[in-house]
């Protein structure tokens, strides 16, 4: 028996990155998978993978941007299944800006999906568990950068700072509904999404993994599979009474000097 055998899961931005590998992790783990992005191409192949190695997925097209399909999402995987047990709000913006140079339009995209997404998907998906009467869990996936982040990521920042606290809100709210509610403030991850952003604002080369793993304390970049491993832990039983927790799951000491 998987630690999710048997329960409906939602990754929302779950075709690429980090929220990939969650889908990967919930599906070995016996969950029935859906997930959510914007290219269907990518989408549809990730479903086909999993498909082909057992599991029950499906992918579902959302510009979680538009509170309307944030909550679609869900309304979506409901009417397929009947239900849904677990949610996982991955979908991330990283787009950089400083509190000097951020124009109102990119501060309203990165509220739009760091924020105000997952805000609509929650309140869909616990919707369901509270009418249903049943327990359900839920992983926000922040950031670090929650804490005070880098200048260039102020409107990032921002949001994930607010989702954090909305982390808090909710599981403070449904702790009696049996809904669960936690979050992740993870750092510097080795994604293909993370490979794009370095090249495009940093002026990275083909080499700036290996320059980064060697700055770092433990001599790597987080790895997508190492974070699915605790999101299916949180989104499990296993996790017992656990809720309203923000765990910082980084290498660099928050508040660490030196």
């Amino acid at each position: 028996m998987g630690l999710l055998q048997d329960k409906i899961v939602l990754v929302n931005g779950g075709s690429q990155g980090v929220g990939a590998g969650i889908a990967r992790a919930a599906a070995r783990e016996g969950a029935t998978v859906a997930f959510t992005g914007r290219r269907p191409d990518v989408g549809e192949a990730l479903a086909r993978e999993l498909t082909a190695q057992g599991a029950t997925a499906s992918f579902v097209r959302a510009d979680l941007a538009d509170p309307a399909q944030a909550r679609g999402s869900v309304a979506q995987v409901v009417a397929a299944h009947g239900r849904i047990d677990c949610l996982v709000n991955s979908a991330g913006l990283t787009s950089r800006g400083t509190l000097l140079d951020t124009t109102p339009e990119l501060f309203d995209a990165h509220i739009a999906i760091n924020l105000r997404a997952p805000f609509f998907a929650m309140q869909a998906a616990i919707a369901d568990m509270v009418a249903r009467k049943a327990p359900g869990t839920i992983v926000n996936i922040i950031s670090n950068c929650a804490h005070g982040g880098y200048p260039f990521l102020a409107p990032y920042s921002a949001a994930k700072a607010g989702l954090a606290g909305l982390t808090r809100n909710a599981a403070h709210a449904h702790r009696w509904d049996r809904v669960r509610v936690n979050g992740l403030n993870i750092g510097w991850t080795d994604t293909e999404g993370e490979d794009a952003v370095q090249r495009a604002f940093h002026d990275a080369g083909d080499d700036w993994r290996e320059e980064a793993a060697r700055a770092q304390p433990m001599g790597k970049l987080g790895q997508v599979d190492e974070i699915a491993d605790v999101v299916v832990l949180l989104l499990s039983d296993r996790s017992g009474v656990v809720t309203g927790s923000v765990i910082d799951w980084d290498q660099n000491v928050v508040g660490g000097l030196g």
